[in-house]
């Protein structure tokens, strides 16, 4: 039996489109999204785990495609304090031992990238404004995404 909290980490990756932020969100069914991203493994280091977890759902499989993920601050840490699916922005002052720490942190990209998808997900980029208050479509921790963004100014580019 394994003990201790569980980490996770998932990736904000943000594109452009009609000059408005987007978020990537992997689409799994018709309904559930997620960020990309996982559990790490026991003492692994948050950065490169948050770069083997990306580049094993997204990255192609040929070496001339491979991403080179660039991952910038942790905007968020959400807490599991038990073994239910309820995540707070906070730990507790109550829970000595969280079940689970999942953080999130920006991952700048480069002009142009290739993604490989696997075939059960889809890869939808969701624009900042349906993300904003929409905690029934996308659960509290993504769509709590554009407050923890507005800290940043956004430099829309144009070729």
């Amino acid at each position: 039996m394994k003990e201790g909290m569980r980490t996770s980490v998932e990736g904000i990756l943000l594109v452009q489109e009609h000059n408005h932020p987007h978020i990537l969100l992997l689409q799994i069914g018709n309904t559930f999204c997620k960020l990309p991203g996982g559990r790490l493994k026991p003492g692994e280091n948050e950065i490169e785990g948050l770069k083997r977890k990306l580049s094993s759902k997204l990255a192609a499989n040929s070496p001339s495609f491979q991403p080179n993920w660039q991952i910038g601050e942790c905007v968020a840490t959400w807490w599991r304090p038990n073994f239910e699916t309820v995540m707070y922005p906070y730990c507790p002052p109550h829970i000595a031992k969280p079940k689970e720490c999942k953080k999130l942190f920006v991952v700048h990209l480069s002009e142009r990238e290739y993604f490989a998808v696997p075939k059960n997900l889809k890869l939808l980029a969701v624009p900042l404004f349906e993300l904003y208050d929409n905690v029934q479509r996308y659960g509290p921790v993504i769509s709590t995404i554009p407050q923890q963004l507005s800290r940043f100014q956004f430099n829309m580019v144009t070729s």
